[in-house]
């Protein structure tokens, strides 16, 4: 004579293999093995079963969970798959498919893409640096004094624990000649941040692109040849370059140069950015740090400039608003794709 632990197996694998959809099959997984199923009904049953029998109906009771559970999970695949069929029946392959939408660069990552491919064929090499930086290598090494208008809260963005979001990325430059002694020659693209108030021309964050060429014998005739190649190079060869005069506290003497190109409408001078010869005290401030001599101003010089991005690409593609390329439209962005 069967156990009935046998008759409850045949009668839980027959009903679990007859079930026609999930549902049912889920009724049965309740039934035999929910907390008041069946098999849990005999776990409690085990108690009161002599010494003898306990070991015998245990590992006859382990059985039956183990096929019924297995059970279920086999029927439970198969009317999954069957399901899954069914559903891809009802499928047209003949339709065309769902179009799906390029997308296409950015136009200031565009901008960014065009300026370091010139700057590369001159031999500038890629530095980075971080965003969030010290005083020290925001303003004192690059000899801007303590009471200087940029040191300001009013526009500059301190953190609590003393450090700033960097104002621009001559930090990368002075990085890189704690890392490395002359000759260098590197460009240092990337975010900038100052508390301006937002306009058609001024954002709080923004883009920059820093140049840096330290070595015997460079002057302001390398930094004039170097502008004007690549400005030329991005804007045509037609392009008109004028350097005036300026002050900066890290180069001294400082210009600032204005453009004015056929692809700028209007053919008016546009002021660009700003350059200039690297201040002696801004390599007598790096050697302090490295504690050596290899930046001696007395055998090196260089020249450094710093240009906006941002401004640039709303020269190139006419751009009326720099809030523009922070908005995510894609009625504007499609324009560059």
């Amino acid at each position: 004579m069967s156990h009935p632990l046998e008759e409850l197996r045949a009668s839980a694998l027959t009903e679990i293999a007859d079930a026609a959809d999930e549902q049912t099959l889920e009724a049965a997984r309740v039934r035999y093995l929910g907390r008041s199923g069946s098999i849990a009904v005999w776990g409690e049953q085990m108690k009161t079963l002599s010494k003898e029998e306990r070991p015998v109906v245990g590992k006859l009771l382990n059985e039956v969970r183990n096929a019924v559970t297995a059970s279920i999970a086999e029927t439970g695949e198969r009317l999954r798959a069957a399901k899954e069929a069914g559903a891809l029946a009802n499928i047209d392959v003949t339709l065309p498919g769902a179009p799906a939408e390029i997308g296409g660069l950015h136009p200031l990552t565009q901008m960014l893409d065009r300026a370091i491919s010139i700057f590369r064929r001159m031999g500038f090499a890629l530095a980075e640096g971080p965003d969030v930086e010290t005083e020290w290598y925001c303003f004192d090494a690059l000899n801007t004094a303590p009471d200087h208008p940029a040191r300001n809260e009013q526009d500059t963005f301190y953190l609590p624990d003393g450090r700033l979001l960097r104002t621009h990325t001559s930090t990368v430059q002075i990085r890189t000649m704690l890392s490395a002694p002359p000759p260098i020659r590197v460009i240092a693209p990337g975010g900038a941040y100052r508390r301006d108030e937002v306009d058609a021309t001024h954002s709080a964050q923004f883009h920059q692109i820093e140049g840096l060429y330290v070595d015997e014998k460079v002057s302001v005739a390398d930094l004039k040849g170097t502008i004007e190649f690549f400005l030329r190079e991005l804007l045509g060869a037609n392009t008109e370059i004028r350097f005036r005069p300026h002050y900066f506290p890290f180069t001294e003497p400082s210009f600032e140069f204005d453009v004015r190109s056929r692809a700028i409408k209007g053919g008016k001078w546009l002021e660009l950015a700003g350059c200039g010869m690297v201040h002696p005290a801004v390599l007598e401030e790096v050697n302090r740090a490295r504690g050596d001599d290899a930046y001696d101003p007395e055998k090196y010089t260089g020249f450094a400039f710093g240009m906006g991005m941002d401004r640039l690409a709303m020269l190139m593609f006419d751009i009326p608003d720099i809030r523009y390329f922070a908005q995510n439209d894609l009625r504007f962005l499609r324009q560059f794709a």
